[in-house]
């Protein structure tokens, strides 16, 4: 078929972030390139992405983020109206899964991006692998966002399995000077480390405050003349006193609370933010972004990070490795004192701090774009047809 007037479906689930901006970036520019598109889930998704302003049709599907028997039904059934779409492509593991089943027999097409892996346990993680193994044996393509993924994907016996195109948007311009942005955060002259997730299980922040406690405790018992924040296998940084640090975490979710109360009781030098529209001026005053994820694929975050040309600290999960190369320092999952010590590191060594900044901007601007992941999908259409 003709790469011009394709009827193309997208298909989310519920989203407040990534995925959702992801589809946003992705309709307009189908609908840009003369493609009819529509755009089928939560009301929700339209509220918060708008779909329709961006030209595309947007129909409302109930896909939420848990398994949910008679909403899930009522999801099938609305999905079997897009049957007549040259292509379907949908945006996560549910909205993949139930768009299978309702296209099943029909030979519309169907592409499948998984953003995510599946980190539940217990009953609802048999769920997450049923719905996985119905992806892997009905999807036409699979794009995947890490290699973890792909490899999974494959053992459960998909046979077209590419790679993900996940480009972050351009964060809009800065309108305050850094200087400007400290004190409306009130955070004097402290070093800060932030992070942007949701508070959310997969993202890991107990480890995040786990080397606040940690690091706090190390500096707490450093004598103030020829302190050392690192570990000596790491290089001794001597200073007059060892730089007082805050940990801002921008973003909202189910862990709130929690968190929060641990903060509280063990008074963390840990900042909750809540949802930010400036994350470009908060990583214009950050001396690192921490990434303490279980897992990860293509983060926006970090992406943001890297365009921004600020350090990263992550662990080395999902496709966290290939997308920071050498502009940060990775960690494994879960080991507190792996973290702590490369948070120290950057903390205590301005050299280090600045050649990891020098490579994060070099990496952010080979980082691919919005015109790239749209002809990346293009090309997984147009091989559908061929």
């Amino acid at each position: 078929m003709a790469d011009q007037g394709r009827r193309v479906a997208l298909v989310l689930g519920t989203s407040a972030g990534g995925v959702g901006r992801h589809v946003a970036m992705l309709a307009g520019g189908l609908v840009r390139g003369g493609h009819r598109v529509v755009v089928a889930g939560p009301p929700s998704t339209e509220r918060a992405f708008g779909f329709a302003a961006l030209g595309a049709r947007f129909v409302p599907v109930p896909i939420s983020d848990r398994p949910r028997p008679a909403g899930d039904l009522r999801a099938v059934l609305a999905l079997r109206a897009l049957r007549g779409a040259h292509v379907v492509h949908a945006h996560g593991l549910r909205a993949g899964a139930l768009a299978a089943i309702a296209l099943a027999g029909t030979g519309t097409g169907l592409v499948v991006t998984l953003h995510n892996a599946a980190t539940a346990g217990g009953a609802v993680g048999a769920v997450y692998g049923l719905l996985e193994r119905i992806v892997a044996r009905r999807a036409d393509r699979i794009l995947v966002v890490s290699p973890d993924l792909g490899e999974r994907m494959a053992r459960l016996g998909a046979t077209r399995v590419e790679a993900a195109v996940v480009p972050a948007p351009p964060l809009p311009p800065s309108g305050r000077e850094p200087g400007d942005m400290r004190r409306e955060l009130g955070v004097g002259d402290r070093v800060i480390f932030l992070t942007v997730a949701r508070l959310a299980q997969q993202k890991g922040l107990e480890t995040l405050l786990d080397v606040a406690k940690t690091l706090r405790g190390a500096q707490e018992a450093e004598p103030t003349r020829g302190a050392t924040l690192v570990e000596p296998g790491y290089g001794r940084i001597a200073r007059e006193r060892a730089p007082e640090v805050v940990f801002l975490v921008a973003g909202e979710g189910p862990l709130r609370g929690e968190l929060q109360g641990r903060i509280d009781r063990e008074n963390l030098p840990v900042r909750l933010l809540g949802d930010r529209a400036d994350v470009g001026d908060l990583l214009g005053v950050a001396r690192a972004l921490v990434v303490p994820s279980r897992w990860e694929g293509q983060p926006l975050t970090v992406q943001e990070a890297l365009r921004a040309g600020t350090a990263v600290v992550a662990t080395a999960v999902g496709g966290v490795p290939a997308m920071v190369g050498e502009a940060g320092l990775l960690v494994p999952y879960g080991d507190v004192a792996a973290m702590r010590d490369a948070v120290a590191r950057v903390l205590a060594d301005d050299e280090l701090a600045g050649e990891l900044a020098g490579a994060a901007a070099l990496r952010g601007r080979e980082l691919p774009g919005a015109a790239e992941a749209l002809g990346a999908v293009l090309a997984v259409y147009a091989g559908l047809s061929g």
